[in-house]
């Protein structure tokens, strides 16, 4: 039988302190495993939905383009009402 390098009471000593930090590798790399798939559904999520920020900033300038586009319409009417009234 292969002589082993360390004495077998000094890996029972040490086993329990071992497991430890291999349970806690372990368990770290299992949460990780788990939450990878949901972080990456959350930014899926998160980039093909519209905040309500952006909505909003949305609302304000399509209300602001129609607003300027009326303008510009009765500006367009007033100088051709002035352009015929000169003729």
């Amino acid at each position: 039988m292969p002589k082993s390098p360390l004495p077998l009471p000094l890996i029972l000593l040490l086993a329990p302190l071992l497991s430890g930090c291999v349970v806690g590798a372990v368990t770290g790399a299992t949460v990780a495993v788990v939450k990878a798939p949901f972080q990456l559904v959350g930014a899926a999520i998160d980039a093909t939905t519209t905040s309500r920020d952006e909505a909003d900033r949305a609302r304000a300038l399509r209300k602001q383009e129609a607003a300027d586009k009326k303008a510009r319409k009765q500006a367009e009417k007033a100088a051709k009402a002035a352009e015929q009234s000169r003729r």
